[in-house]
């Protein structure tokens, strides 16, 4: 991969706004279509409970895009997505080892880890500040 490549990859403005719409839009989609996304990863006995979690993801989607761009503001981001990106993976593969939710779950704990690994390869915010100085 090309420096210019990487350096966006690392870049961790970029990253939270990655994340940001990829955490704002699933969790908008049951709050939109919870008949496509029930198609999708299966019916859901507690609709409340689906509607408050993916509101939660929602606004942690909400919180990464306005961190900002300041060194504090990016490690926030961080830190929101590594924590929602490690609770949805591991929630994905305990349920569905459990043989409690559908297989489509394991399409999503494919993209939480990738975006752990993007966060935990990403330049660290204030280190970036520092190179920028």
């Amino acid at each position: 991969m090309p420096d210019s490549q990487r350096t966006v990859v690392r870049d961790p403005a970029v990253l939270a706004l990655g994340h940001g719409l990829f955490n704002l839009a699933g969790g908008t989609w049951p709050l939109v279509s919870m008949r496509s996304f029930e198609w999708f990863f299966g019916p859901k006995r507690d609709r409340w409970l689906q509607r408050t979690a993916a509101a939660l993801l929602a606004s942690a989607g909400w919180s990464q895009l306005r961190a900002g761009t300041s060194p504090d503001g990016l490690e926030h981001a961080r830190r929101i997505g590594l924590c929602t990106a490690t609770t949805l993976l591991t929630i994905d593969v305990v349920y569905f080892a459990r043989g409690q939710i559908k297989w489509t779950y394991l399409l999503d704990g494919v993209a939480e880890a990738c975006w752990i690994a993007a966060w935990l390869q990403a330049d660290a915010p204030k280190d970036r500040a520092k190179k920028r100085k």
